[in-house]
């Protein structure tokens, strides 16, 4: 199933912000959890997304891009697996994110 573009454009939004600050925590591949701080929120059709970075992303100025999934007080955070949605989301960030002169 390829990713369908809502007809719609992203807006900034707060939910992980509001609940937790600028900084989650999530569980690594080893189990151990590793600090994000919340780059981006943003609702782009019926669905959430996050862009998250942690410390040793930084570096390498890489987000990673999750829904965020809220039913009633849960947030649940989960992983973009199809390739064509993770990519509109990344242009959908950039364009939040940046103004034409400042596009990487």
């Amino acid at each position: 199933m390829s990713f369908q573009y809502p007809t719609s454009s992203p807006k900034l939004s707060s939910s992980l912000n509001e609940h937790y600050g600028r900084e989650v925590e999530l569980f690594n591949d080893e189990g151990a959890t590793e600090a994000f701080t919340i780059k981006l929120e943003f609702t782009w059709g019926d669905i959430a997304y996050v862009a998250l970075q942690s410390a040793a992303m930084v570096a390498e100025d890489e987000v990673e891009f999750m829904r965020v999934i809220v039913e009633g007080d849960d947030i649940q955070l989960e992983s973009i697996a199809d390739e064509d949605e993770w990519e509109a989301v990344s242009e959908a960030y950039d364009d939040l994110m940046f103004t034409d002169e400042e596009r990487p």
